[in-house]
């Protein structure tokens, strides 16, 4: 995997800050509720600001925020950022988004042939409501985080996989080109998958289930949240922005991370460094 030049990468940390900066202020204007989780999470617990190695700010949003963002930001700031999500690009083939900065370039080798705007960006999760019942909850998260891998392997039959090598990720890989082929065959689209992936995932929201999820993990472990550990938000200093977190983020980053104030070994610090990265011209 390649390595940041040390400066670069701060550079970048710094640039992605005032993406972040740009998005509080439009959630605060706009009454959208938005919380760091993650990573961002660790770093501003354990590092007051980045991870030092990391590379990405994960920010979570309820769903319905979620599509009052979309449609502010492409209102309002299109001459200053592009949102990229799979509802707007047919390429993308996450359930998350990214709030791309123009005159930008973060091209990642997993995405170099896709034509959606690749720049220095923001990431957003859209969280929707999970079922009260536990049985049913786990069932149901799993659903969900298992069919939205579809969409990933409608645009790639050898997606990228948490394991690196060995017998398991040929036969992962020799299912996912099965799948591949079998979408293509019966021209099932980009669009179609996505709305109902988008139905399945939301089906509980006009319930007061009491629990929060985000299907657009890399693992299922984490990504609930019960209600008592949401509200009401609290205040950490991530570098200079005070940053809303879940009430209870440490509960959270515990069951996913175990004990997240100890450094992981060298091996374990990774990140996205791209293929190509370009800074805006103003910095230059």
């Amino acid at each position: 995997m390649a390595q940041y030049d040390p400066k670069v990468l701060r550079r970048l940390q710094l640039c992605e800050l005032e993406i972040l900066k740009d998005f509080v202020k439009i959630c605060e204007e706009n009454d959208l509720k938005y919380f760091g989780f993650a990573g961002t999470a660790i770093g501003a617990i354990r590092h007051g600001g980045f991870i030092p190695w990391d590379d990405d700010i994960d920010m979570g949003i309820l769903r319905e925020d979620y599509e009052k963002l979309r449609e502010i930001i492409q209102r309002d700031y299109a001459d200053k950022y592009t949102f990229v999500d799979a509802y707007t690009y047919n390429d993308y083939a996450n359930m998350n988004a990214h709030i791309v900065l123009n005159g930008t370039k973060f091209t990642e080798s997993t995405a170099k042939n896709c034509k959606y705007p690749q720049g220095i960006f923001l990431d957003i999760f859209p969280f929707d409501h999970a079922p009260e019942d536990e049985e049913t909850r786990e069932k149901f998260v799993r659903s969900v985080w298992l069919a939205s891998k579809f969409l990933i392997v409608k645009h790639t039959p050898f997606p990228v996989l948490p394991f690196k090598k060995g017998i398991k990720v040929k036969l992962c890989h020799a299912v996912t080109a099965v799948i591949w082929f079998f979408l293509n065959l019966f021209c099932i689209s980009h669009k179609f998958l996505y709305k109902k992936l988008l139905k399945f995932s939301t089906k509980y929201n006009k319930e007061d289930t009491g629990y929060y999820y985000y299907s657009c993990s890399s693992s299922r472990q984490g990504t609930v949240y019960a209600k008592e550990d949401f509200y009401p938000f609290k205040k950490i200093k991530f570098e200079d922005v005070d940053l809303d977190f879940p009430q209870n983020i440490e509960k959270a980053l515990g069951r996913v991370y175990g004990d997240f104030m100890q450094l992981p070994p060298e091996e374990k610090r990774v990140n996205h460094c791209p293929d190509e990265l370009v800074f805006p011209k103003e910095n230059e």
